[in-house]
């Protein structure tokens, strides 16, 4: 649901996961649940990103991402902004998706950048995926701003001019994960759409693009440790820096060991992993090919999510 009141698209959304039975088949709807209940449930949390890379948007059918819309809007939607992700190659088939998305109770859509396996795409293919895949639904529309390295998944500053011009942009998932490029980005869309939110939403950089400036930020981490986003959120809009550094100095780690540890195609699995050790989900499978991680691996993410936590925890390692 959107509130009525100014800047109702401002403040912090949790990037969702996607528990999957033991095999990694089948959704686990009861667990999908439980996981978006308690990231609702925590004070500062404006809504949920369902649908994301987070909640494996690359290897869900259209059925299956229609159902977590569902399932989303049953536990959340009475008090959450449910923003769902679309991401597919085919404009017609990401046109399905957002209708489909939007019958089941979304409320804004979340369009991720088309060709992003080609070696390169062009104004005009940008522009025409964004207003097909949104021509029926007329949803209010996130753009999705890859990452730098991530080569033409990161639209260019004419594509961004373009982009937050059309009527339907509301803001901008703003994942560059350099803050120099937050920076520039942030200023080009303020300049052409003032009224876009502007988010800052790459895990490991959130303080110092925070600091640059935000509206708010679209990230998995709000998935798995809510309340330490929500306060570096807080405290860095309230020009609280001592408090800021506290806390970012308690998340990179975590961050790190999720983002910054390759292979990058592992992210997911490290998500699912932090959860299921803080007994948030019974199981961390993914869908293959993505294997389990590697017991070494997990115990690295415990020790950080301790360290994030400020938990004590004992383990014998035999």
């Amino acid at each position: 649901m959107i509130p009525s009141h100014d800047a109702p698209f401002n403040g912090i959304y949790a990037a969702t996961l996607c528990p999957l039975d033991a095999h990694g088949r089948h959704l686990d709807e009861a667990a999908l649940a439980r996981h978006l209940e308690d990231v609702v449930a925590v004070d500062g949390i404006v809504g949920l990103l369902i649908n994301g890379h987070a909640g494996e948007n690359f290897a869900l059918s259209r059925d299956e991402k229609r159902r977590v819309v569902e399932i989303a809007h049953s536990v959340a939607g009475d008090r959450s902004i449910i923003v769902a992700g679309v991401n597919s190659e085919d404009s017609y088939e990401a046109q399905a998706q957002t209708d489909d998305a939007k019958r089941a109770g979304a409320d804004v859509l979340l369009l991720f950048p088309p060709y992003s396996w080609a070696l390169s795409t062009d104004l005009q293919t940008v522009i025409t995926h964004h207003r097909i895949a949104n021509e029926n639904a007329r949803l209010p529309m996130m753009l999705y701003q890859a990452g730098v390295s991530t080569g033409s998944m990161a639209y260019t500053p004419a594509m961004l001019t373009a982009l937050v011009s059309l009527p339907e942009v509301v803001a901008i998932k703003e994942g560059s994960w350099e803050t120099s490029a937050y920076e520039a980005n942030r200023r080009l869309a303020k300049s052409v759409a003032p009224h876009v939110a502007v988010m800052a939403s790459g895990d490991e950089h959130l303080f110092s693009c925070f600091a640059i400036g935000t509206e708010g930020s679209l990230v998995s981490l709000a998935a798995v440790v809510p309340e330490l986003i929500v306060s570096l959120y807080r405290a860095v809009k309230h020009g609280n820096l001592p408090r800021a550094q506290q806390l970012h100095a308690r998340i990179y780690p975590l961050a790190k060991a999720i983002y910054g540890t390759a292979p990058g195609s592992h992210a997911n699995a490290r998500l699912k992993a932090c959860l299921h050790l803080l007994g948030k989900i019974p199981c961390p499978s993914m869908r293959p090919p993505v294997p389990p991680l590697l017991a070494a691996e997990v115990r690295r993410l415990e020790d950080a999510l301790a360290f994030a936590l400020d938990i004590d925890h004992e383990r014998s390692d035999s």
